[in-house]
């Protein structure tokens, strides 16, 4: 099975134990927390990579620069 067909089997699932108002209230929150998710995933990423980038444009600390 592919995760289509497991994602519809288990909303066809959820309507019947749960009936069509909370399953919607239940697949509206799921989307919620999936966005909040990405949106925190991206916002971390994009520290992890600023700080990364800040590491390797510095020079070492512990070499000398002659003048």
């Amino acid at each position: 099975m592919g995760f289509g067909t497991q994602m519809l089997f288990l909303v066809a699932l959820g309507l019947l134990v749960l009936g069509p108002k909370q399953t919607h209230a239940l697949l509206r929150n799921l989307a919620r927390f999936k966005a909040d998710f990405e949106r925190a995933s991206r916002s971390i990423r994009s520290q992890i990579t600023a700080e990364l980038d800040a590491v390797t444009t510095q020079p070492p600390e512990n070499e000398k620069t002659e003048v």
